[in-house]
């Protein structure tokens, strides 16, 4: 087994980093601020090629793997979470297309992403279906070559800029089973019947675009139906084994960034007239804070590096993606520390980090639903 990345890898990792130092360290703030973000920001990162690497070449990506879409996730949430955040959701949900998308569809919606050109999302989460996602209940009803869809969806990435969304539609309400009554739709938001509504307050991430979506007899033609009907569960099952594997990079970055910042602060501030780093309690601390990162970032290395061979571990996964999140929320909240009073005021980056660190135990799957998969999966079904 080789740990170490490859020539093109280290490549990769050093470009984004060097990107997200260059373009977000200087707005980072403002941006949080002003609960926004440029456009233009992500328009040039998609030129560079840091947007949809996952993505075939044949549908206008790098052809490269989920492992060097991490490399680059990290890099950028290094340096501001808010924004990397916005540059990771502008492809969310590609994957659908790429495993269950028709050729057509694949043609038609891949490469705009790749190049900047457009922006998507996927609506998933109700009101009164969060974590309960079979429980969804905007539905789709088949009206001669078309589906109308009505209903709403909470807390959606890019809902208010998307040029299009996959919503995970309630389609076969009859059907036994609840795992075969959704199916997935890609609804242009520029469509007759699509309303959003962008939330504001959010705690962190503030940079990206979080919305409220409403559905009001919205019609889109049979052909926009991603993969098979009915089998909408399953399918968003398979883009959690992708999505949940990356997003555990989000912890990662952040993570090493508080790291990187407590390191600095603690070697310049002064206390009892000697360098915070000096005491032997900082150095523990800082010892523990390292060791969690390192063991974040190789969980998440292995999940996606699985992905890449065509072996995704639904486990491994959901161990990335629950220890990245802990790691993430247990490392910013000692570097905070090591900041005082200093760092309870947004002049300091880790305040900004610190909001941020909660949603990686929520959103993407709550550790509460990471540690069921994993329970259940050592266990089995009792």
């Amino acid at each position: 087994m080789d740990f170490e990345l490859s020539e093109e890898q280290q490549d990769i990792k050093k470009a984004a980093q060097e990107f997200a130092e260059g373009e977000f360290r200087d707005i980072a703030r403002e941006c949080d601020i002003n609960e926004d973000y440029p456009p233009s920001l992500l328009k040039k990162g998609a030129e560079l090629g840091f947007v949809g690497v996952f993505i075939d070449e044949d549908h206008g990506g790098a052809g490269l793997g989920f492992l060097e879409h991490a490399l680059i996730m990290e890099e950028f949430w290094k340096v501001d979470p808010g924004l990397g955040q916005q540059f990771c959701s502008v492809t969310f949900g590609s994957e659908e297309f790429l495993l269950f998308g028709t050729e057509d569809q694949k043609r038609k919606y891949l490469p705009p992403l790749v190049e900047g050109k457009s922006i998507m999302g996927f609506a998933i989460t109700e009101p009164d279906a969060g974590s309960d996602t079979a429980a969804a209940s905007t539905s789709a009803v088949l009206d001669g070559d078309e589906y109308v869809i009505n209903g709403s969806k909470v807390m959606i990435g890019n809902g208010s800029v998307a040029d299009f969304m996959l919503v995970f539609c309630l389609t076969d309400p009859e059907e036994k089973s609840k795992s075969g009554r959704h199916s997935i739709m890609v609804v242009e938001t520029d469509r007759k019947g699509y309303d959003a509504d962008r939330m504001h307050g959010k705690m962190g991430l503030r940079a990206s675009d979080t919305s409220n979506i409403f559905f009001s007899d919205l019609r889109v033609p049979k052909e926009n139906l991603v993969g098979e009907r009915g089998k909408g569960f399953y399918q968003l099952m398979e883009f959690f084994d992708r999505s949940r594997a990356y997003v555990a990079a989000h912890g990662v970055g952040l993570a090493q960034g508080a790291l990187d910042m407590a390191a600095k602060h603690v070697k310049n501030r002064e206390q009892f007239g000697q360098k915070i780093a000096s005491f032997q309690a900082t150095q523990f601390k800082i010892a523990d804070m390292a060791t969690k990162i390192e063991l974040a970032r190789t969980l998440t290395h292995k999940a996606c590096s699985l992905l890449d061979k065509g072996r995704p571990d639904t486990t491994v996964t959901a161990i990335a993606k629950m220890f990245s999140g802990r790691a993430a929320v247990e490392v910013v909240d000692e570097a905070l520390q090591f900041h005082g009073g200093y760092g309870y005021f947004n002049d300091e980056d880790v305040e900004r980090f610190y909001r941020a660190a909660k949603v990686l135990e929520i959103y993407e799957g709550a550790k509460e639903i990471e540690k069921m998969i994993i329970g259940r999966r050592v266990l089995g079904r009792y």
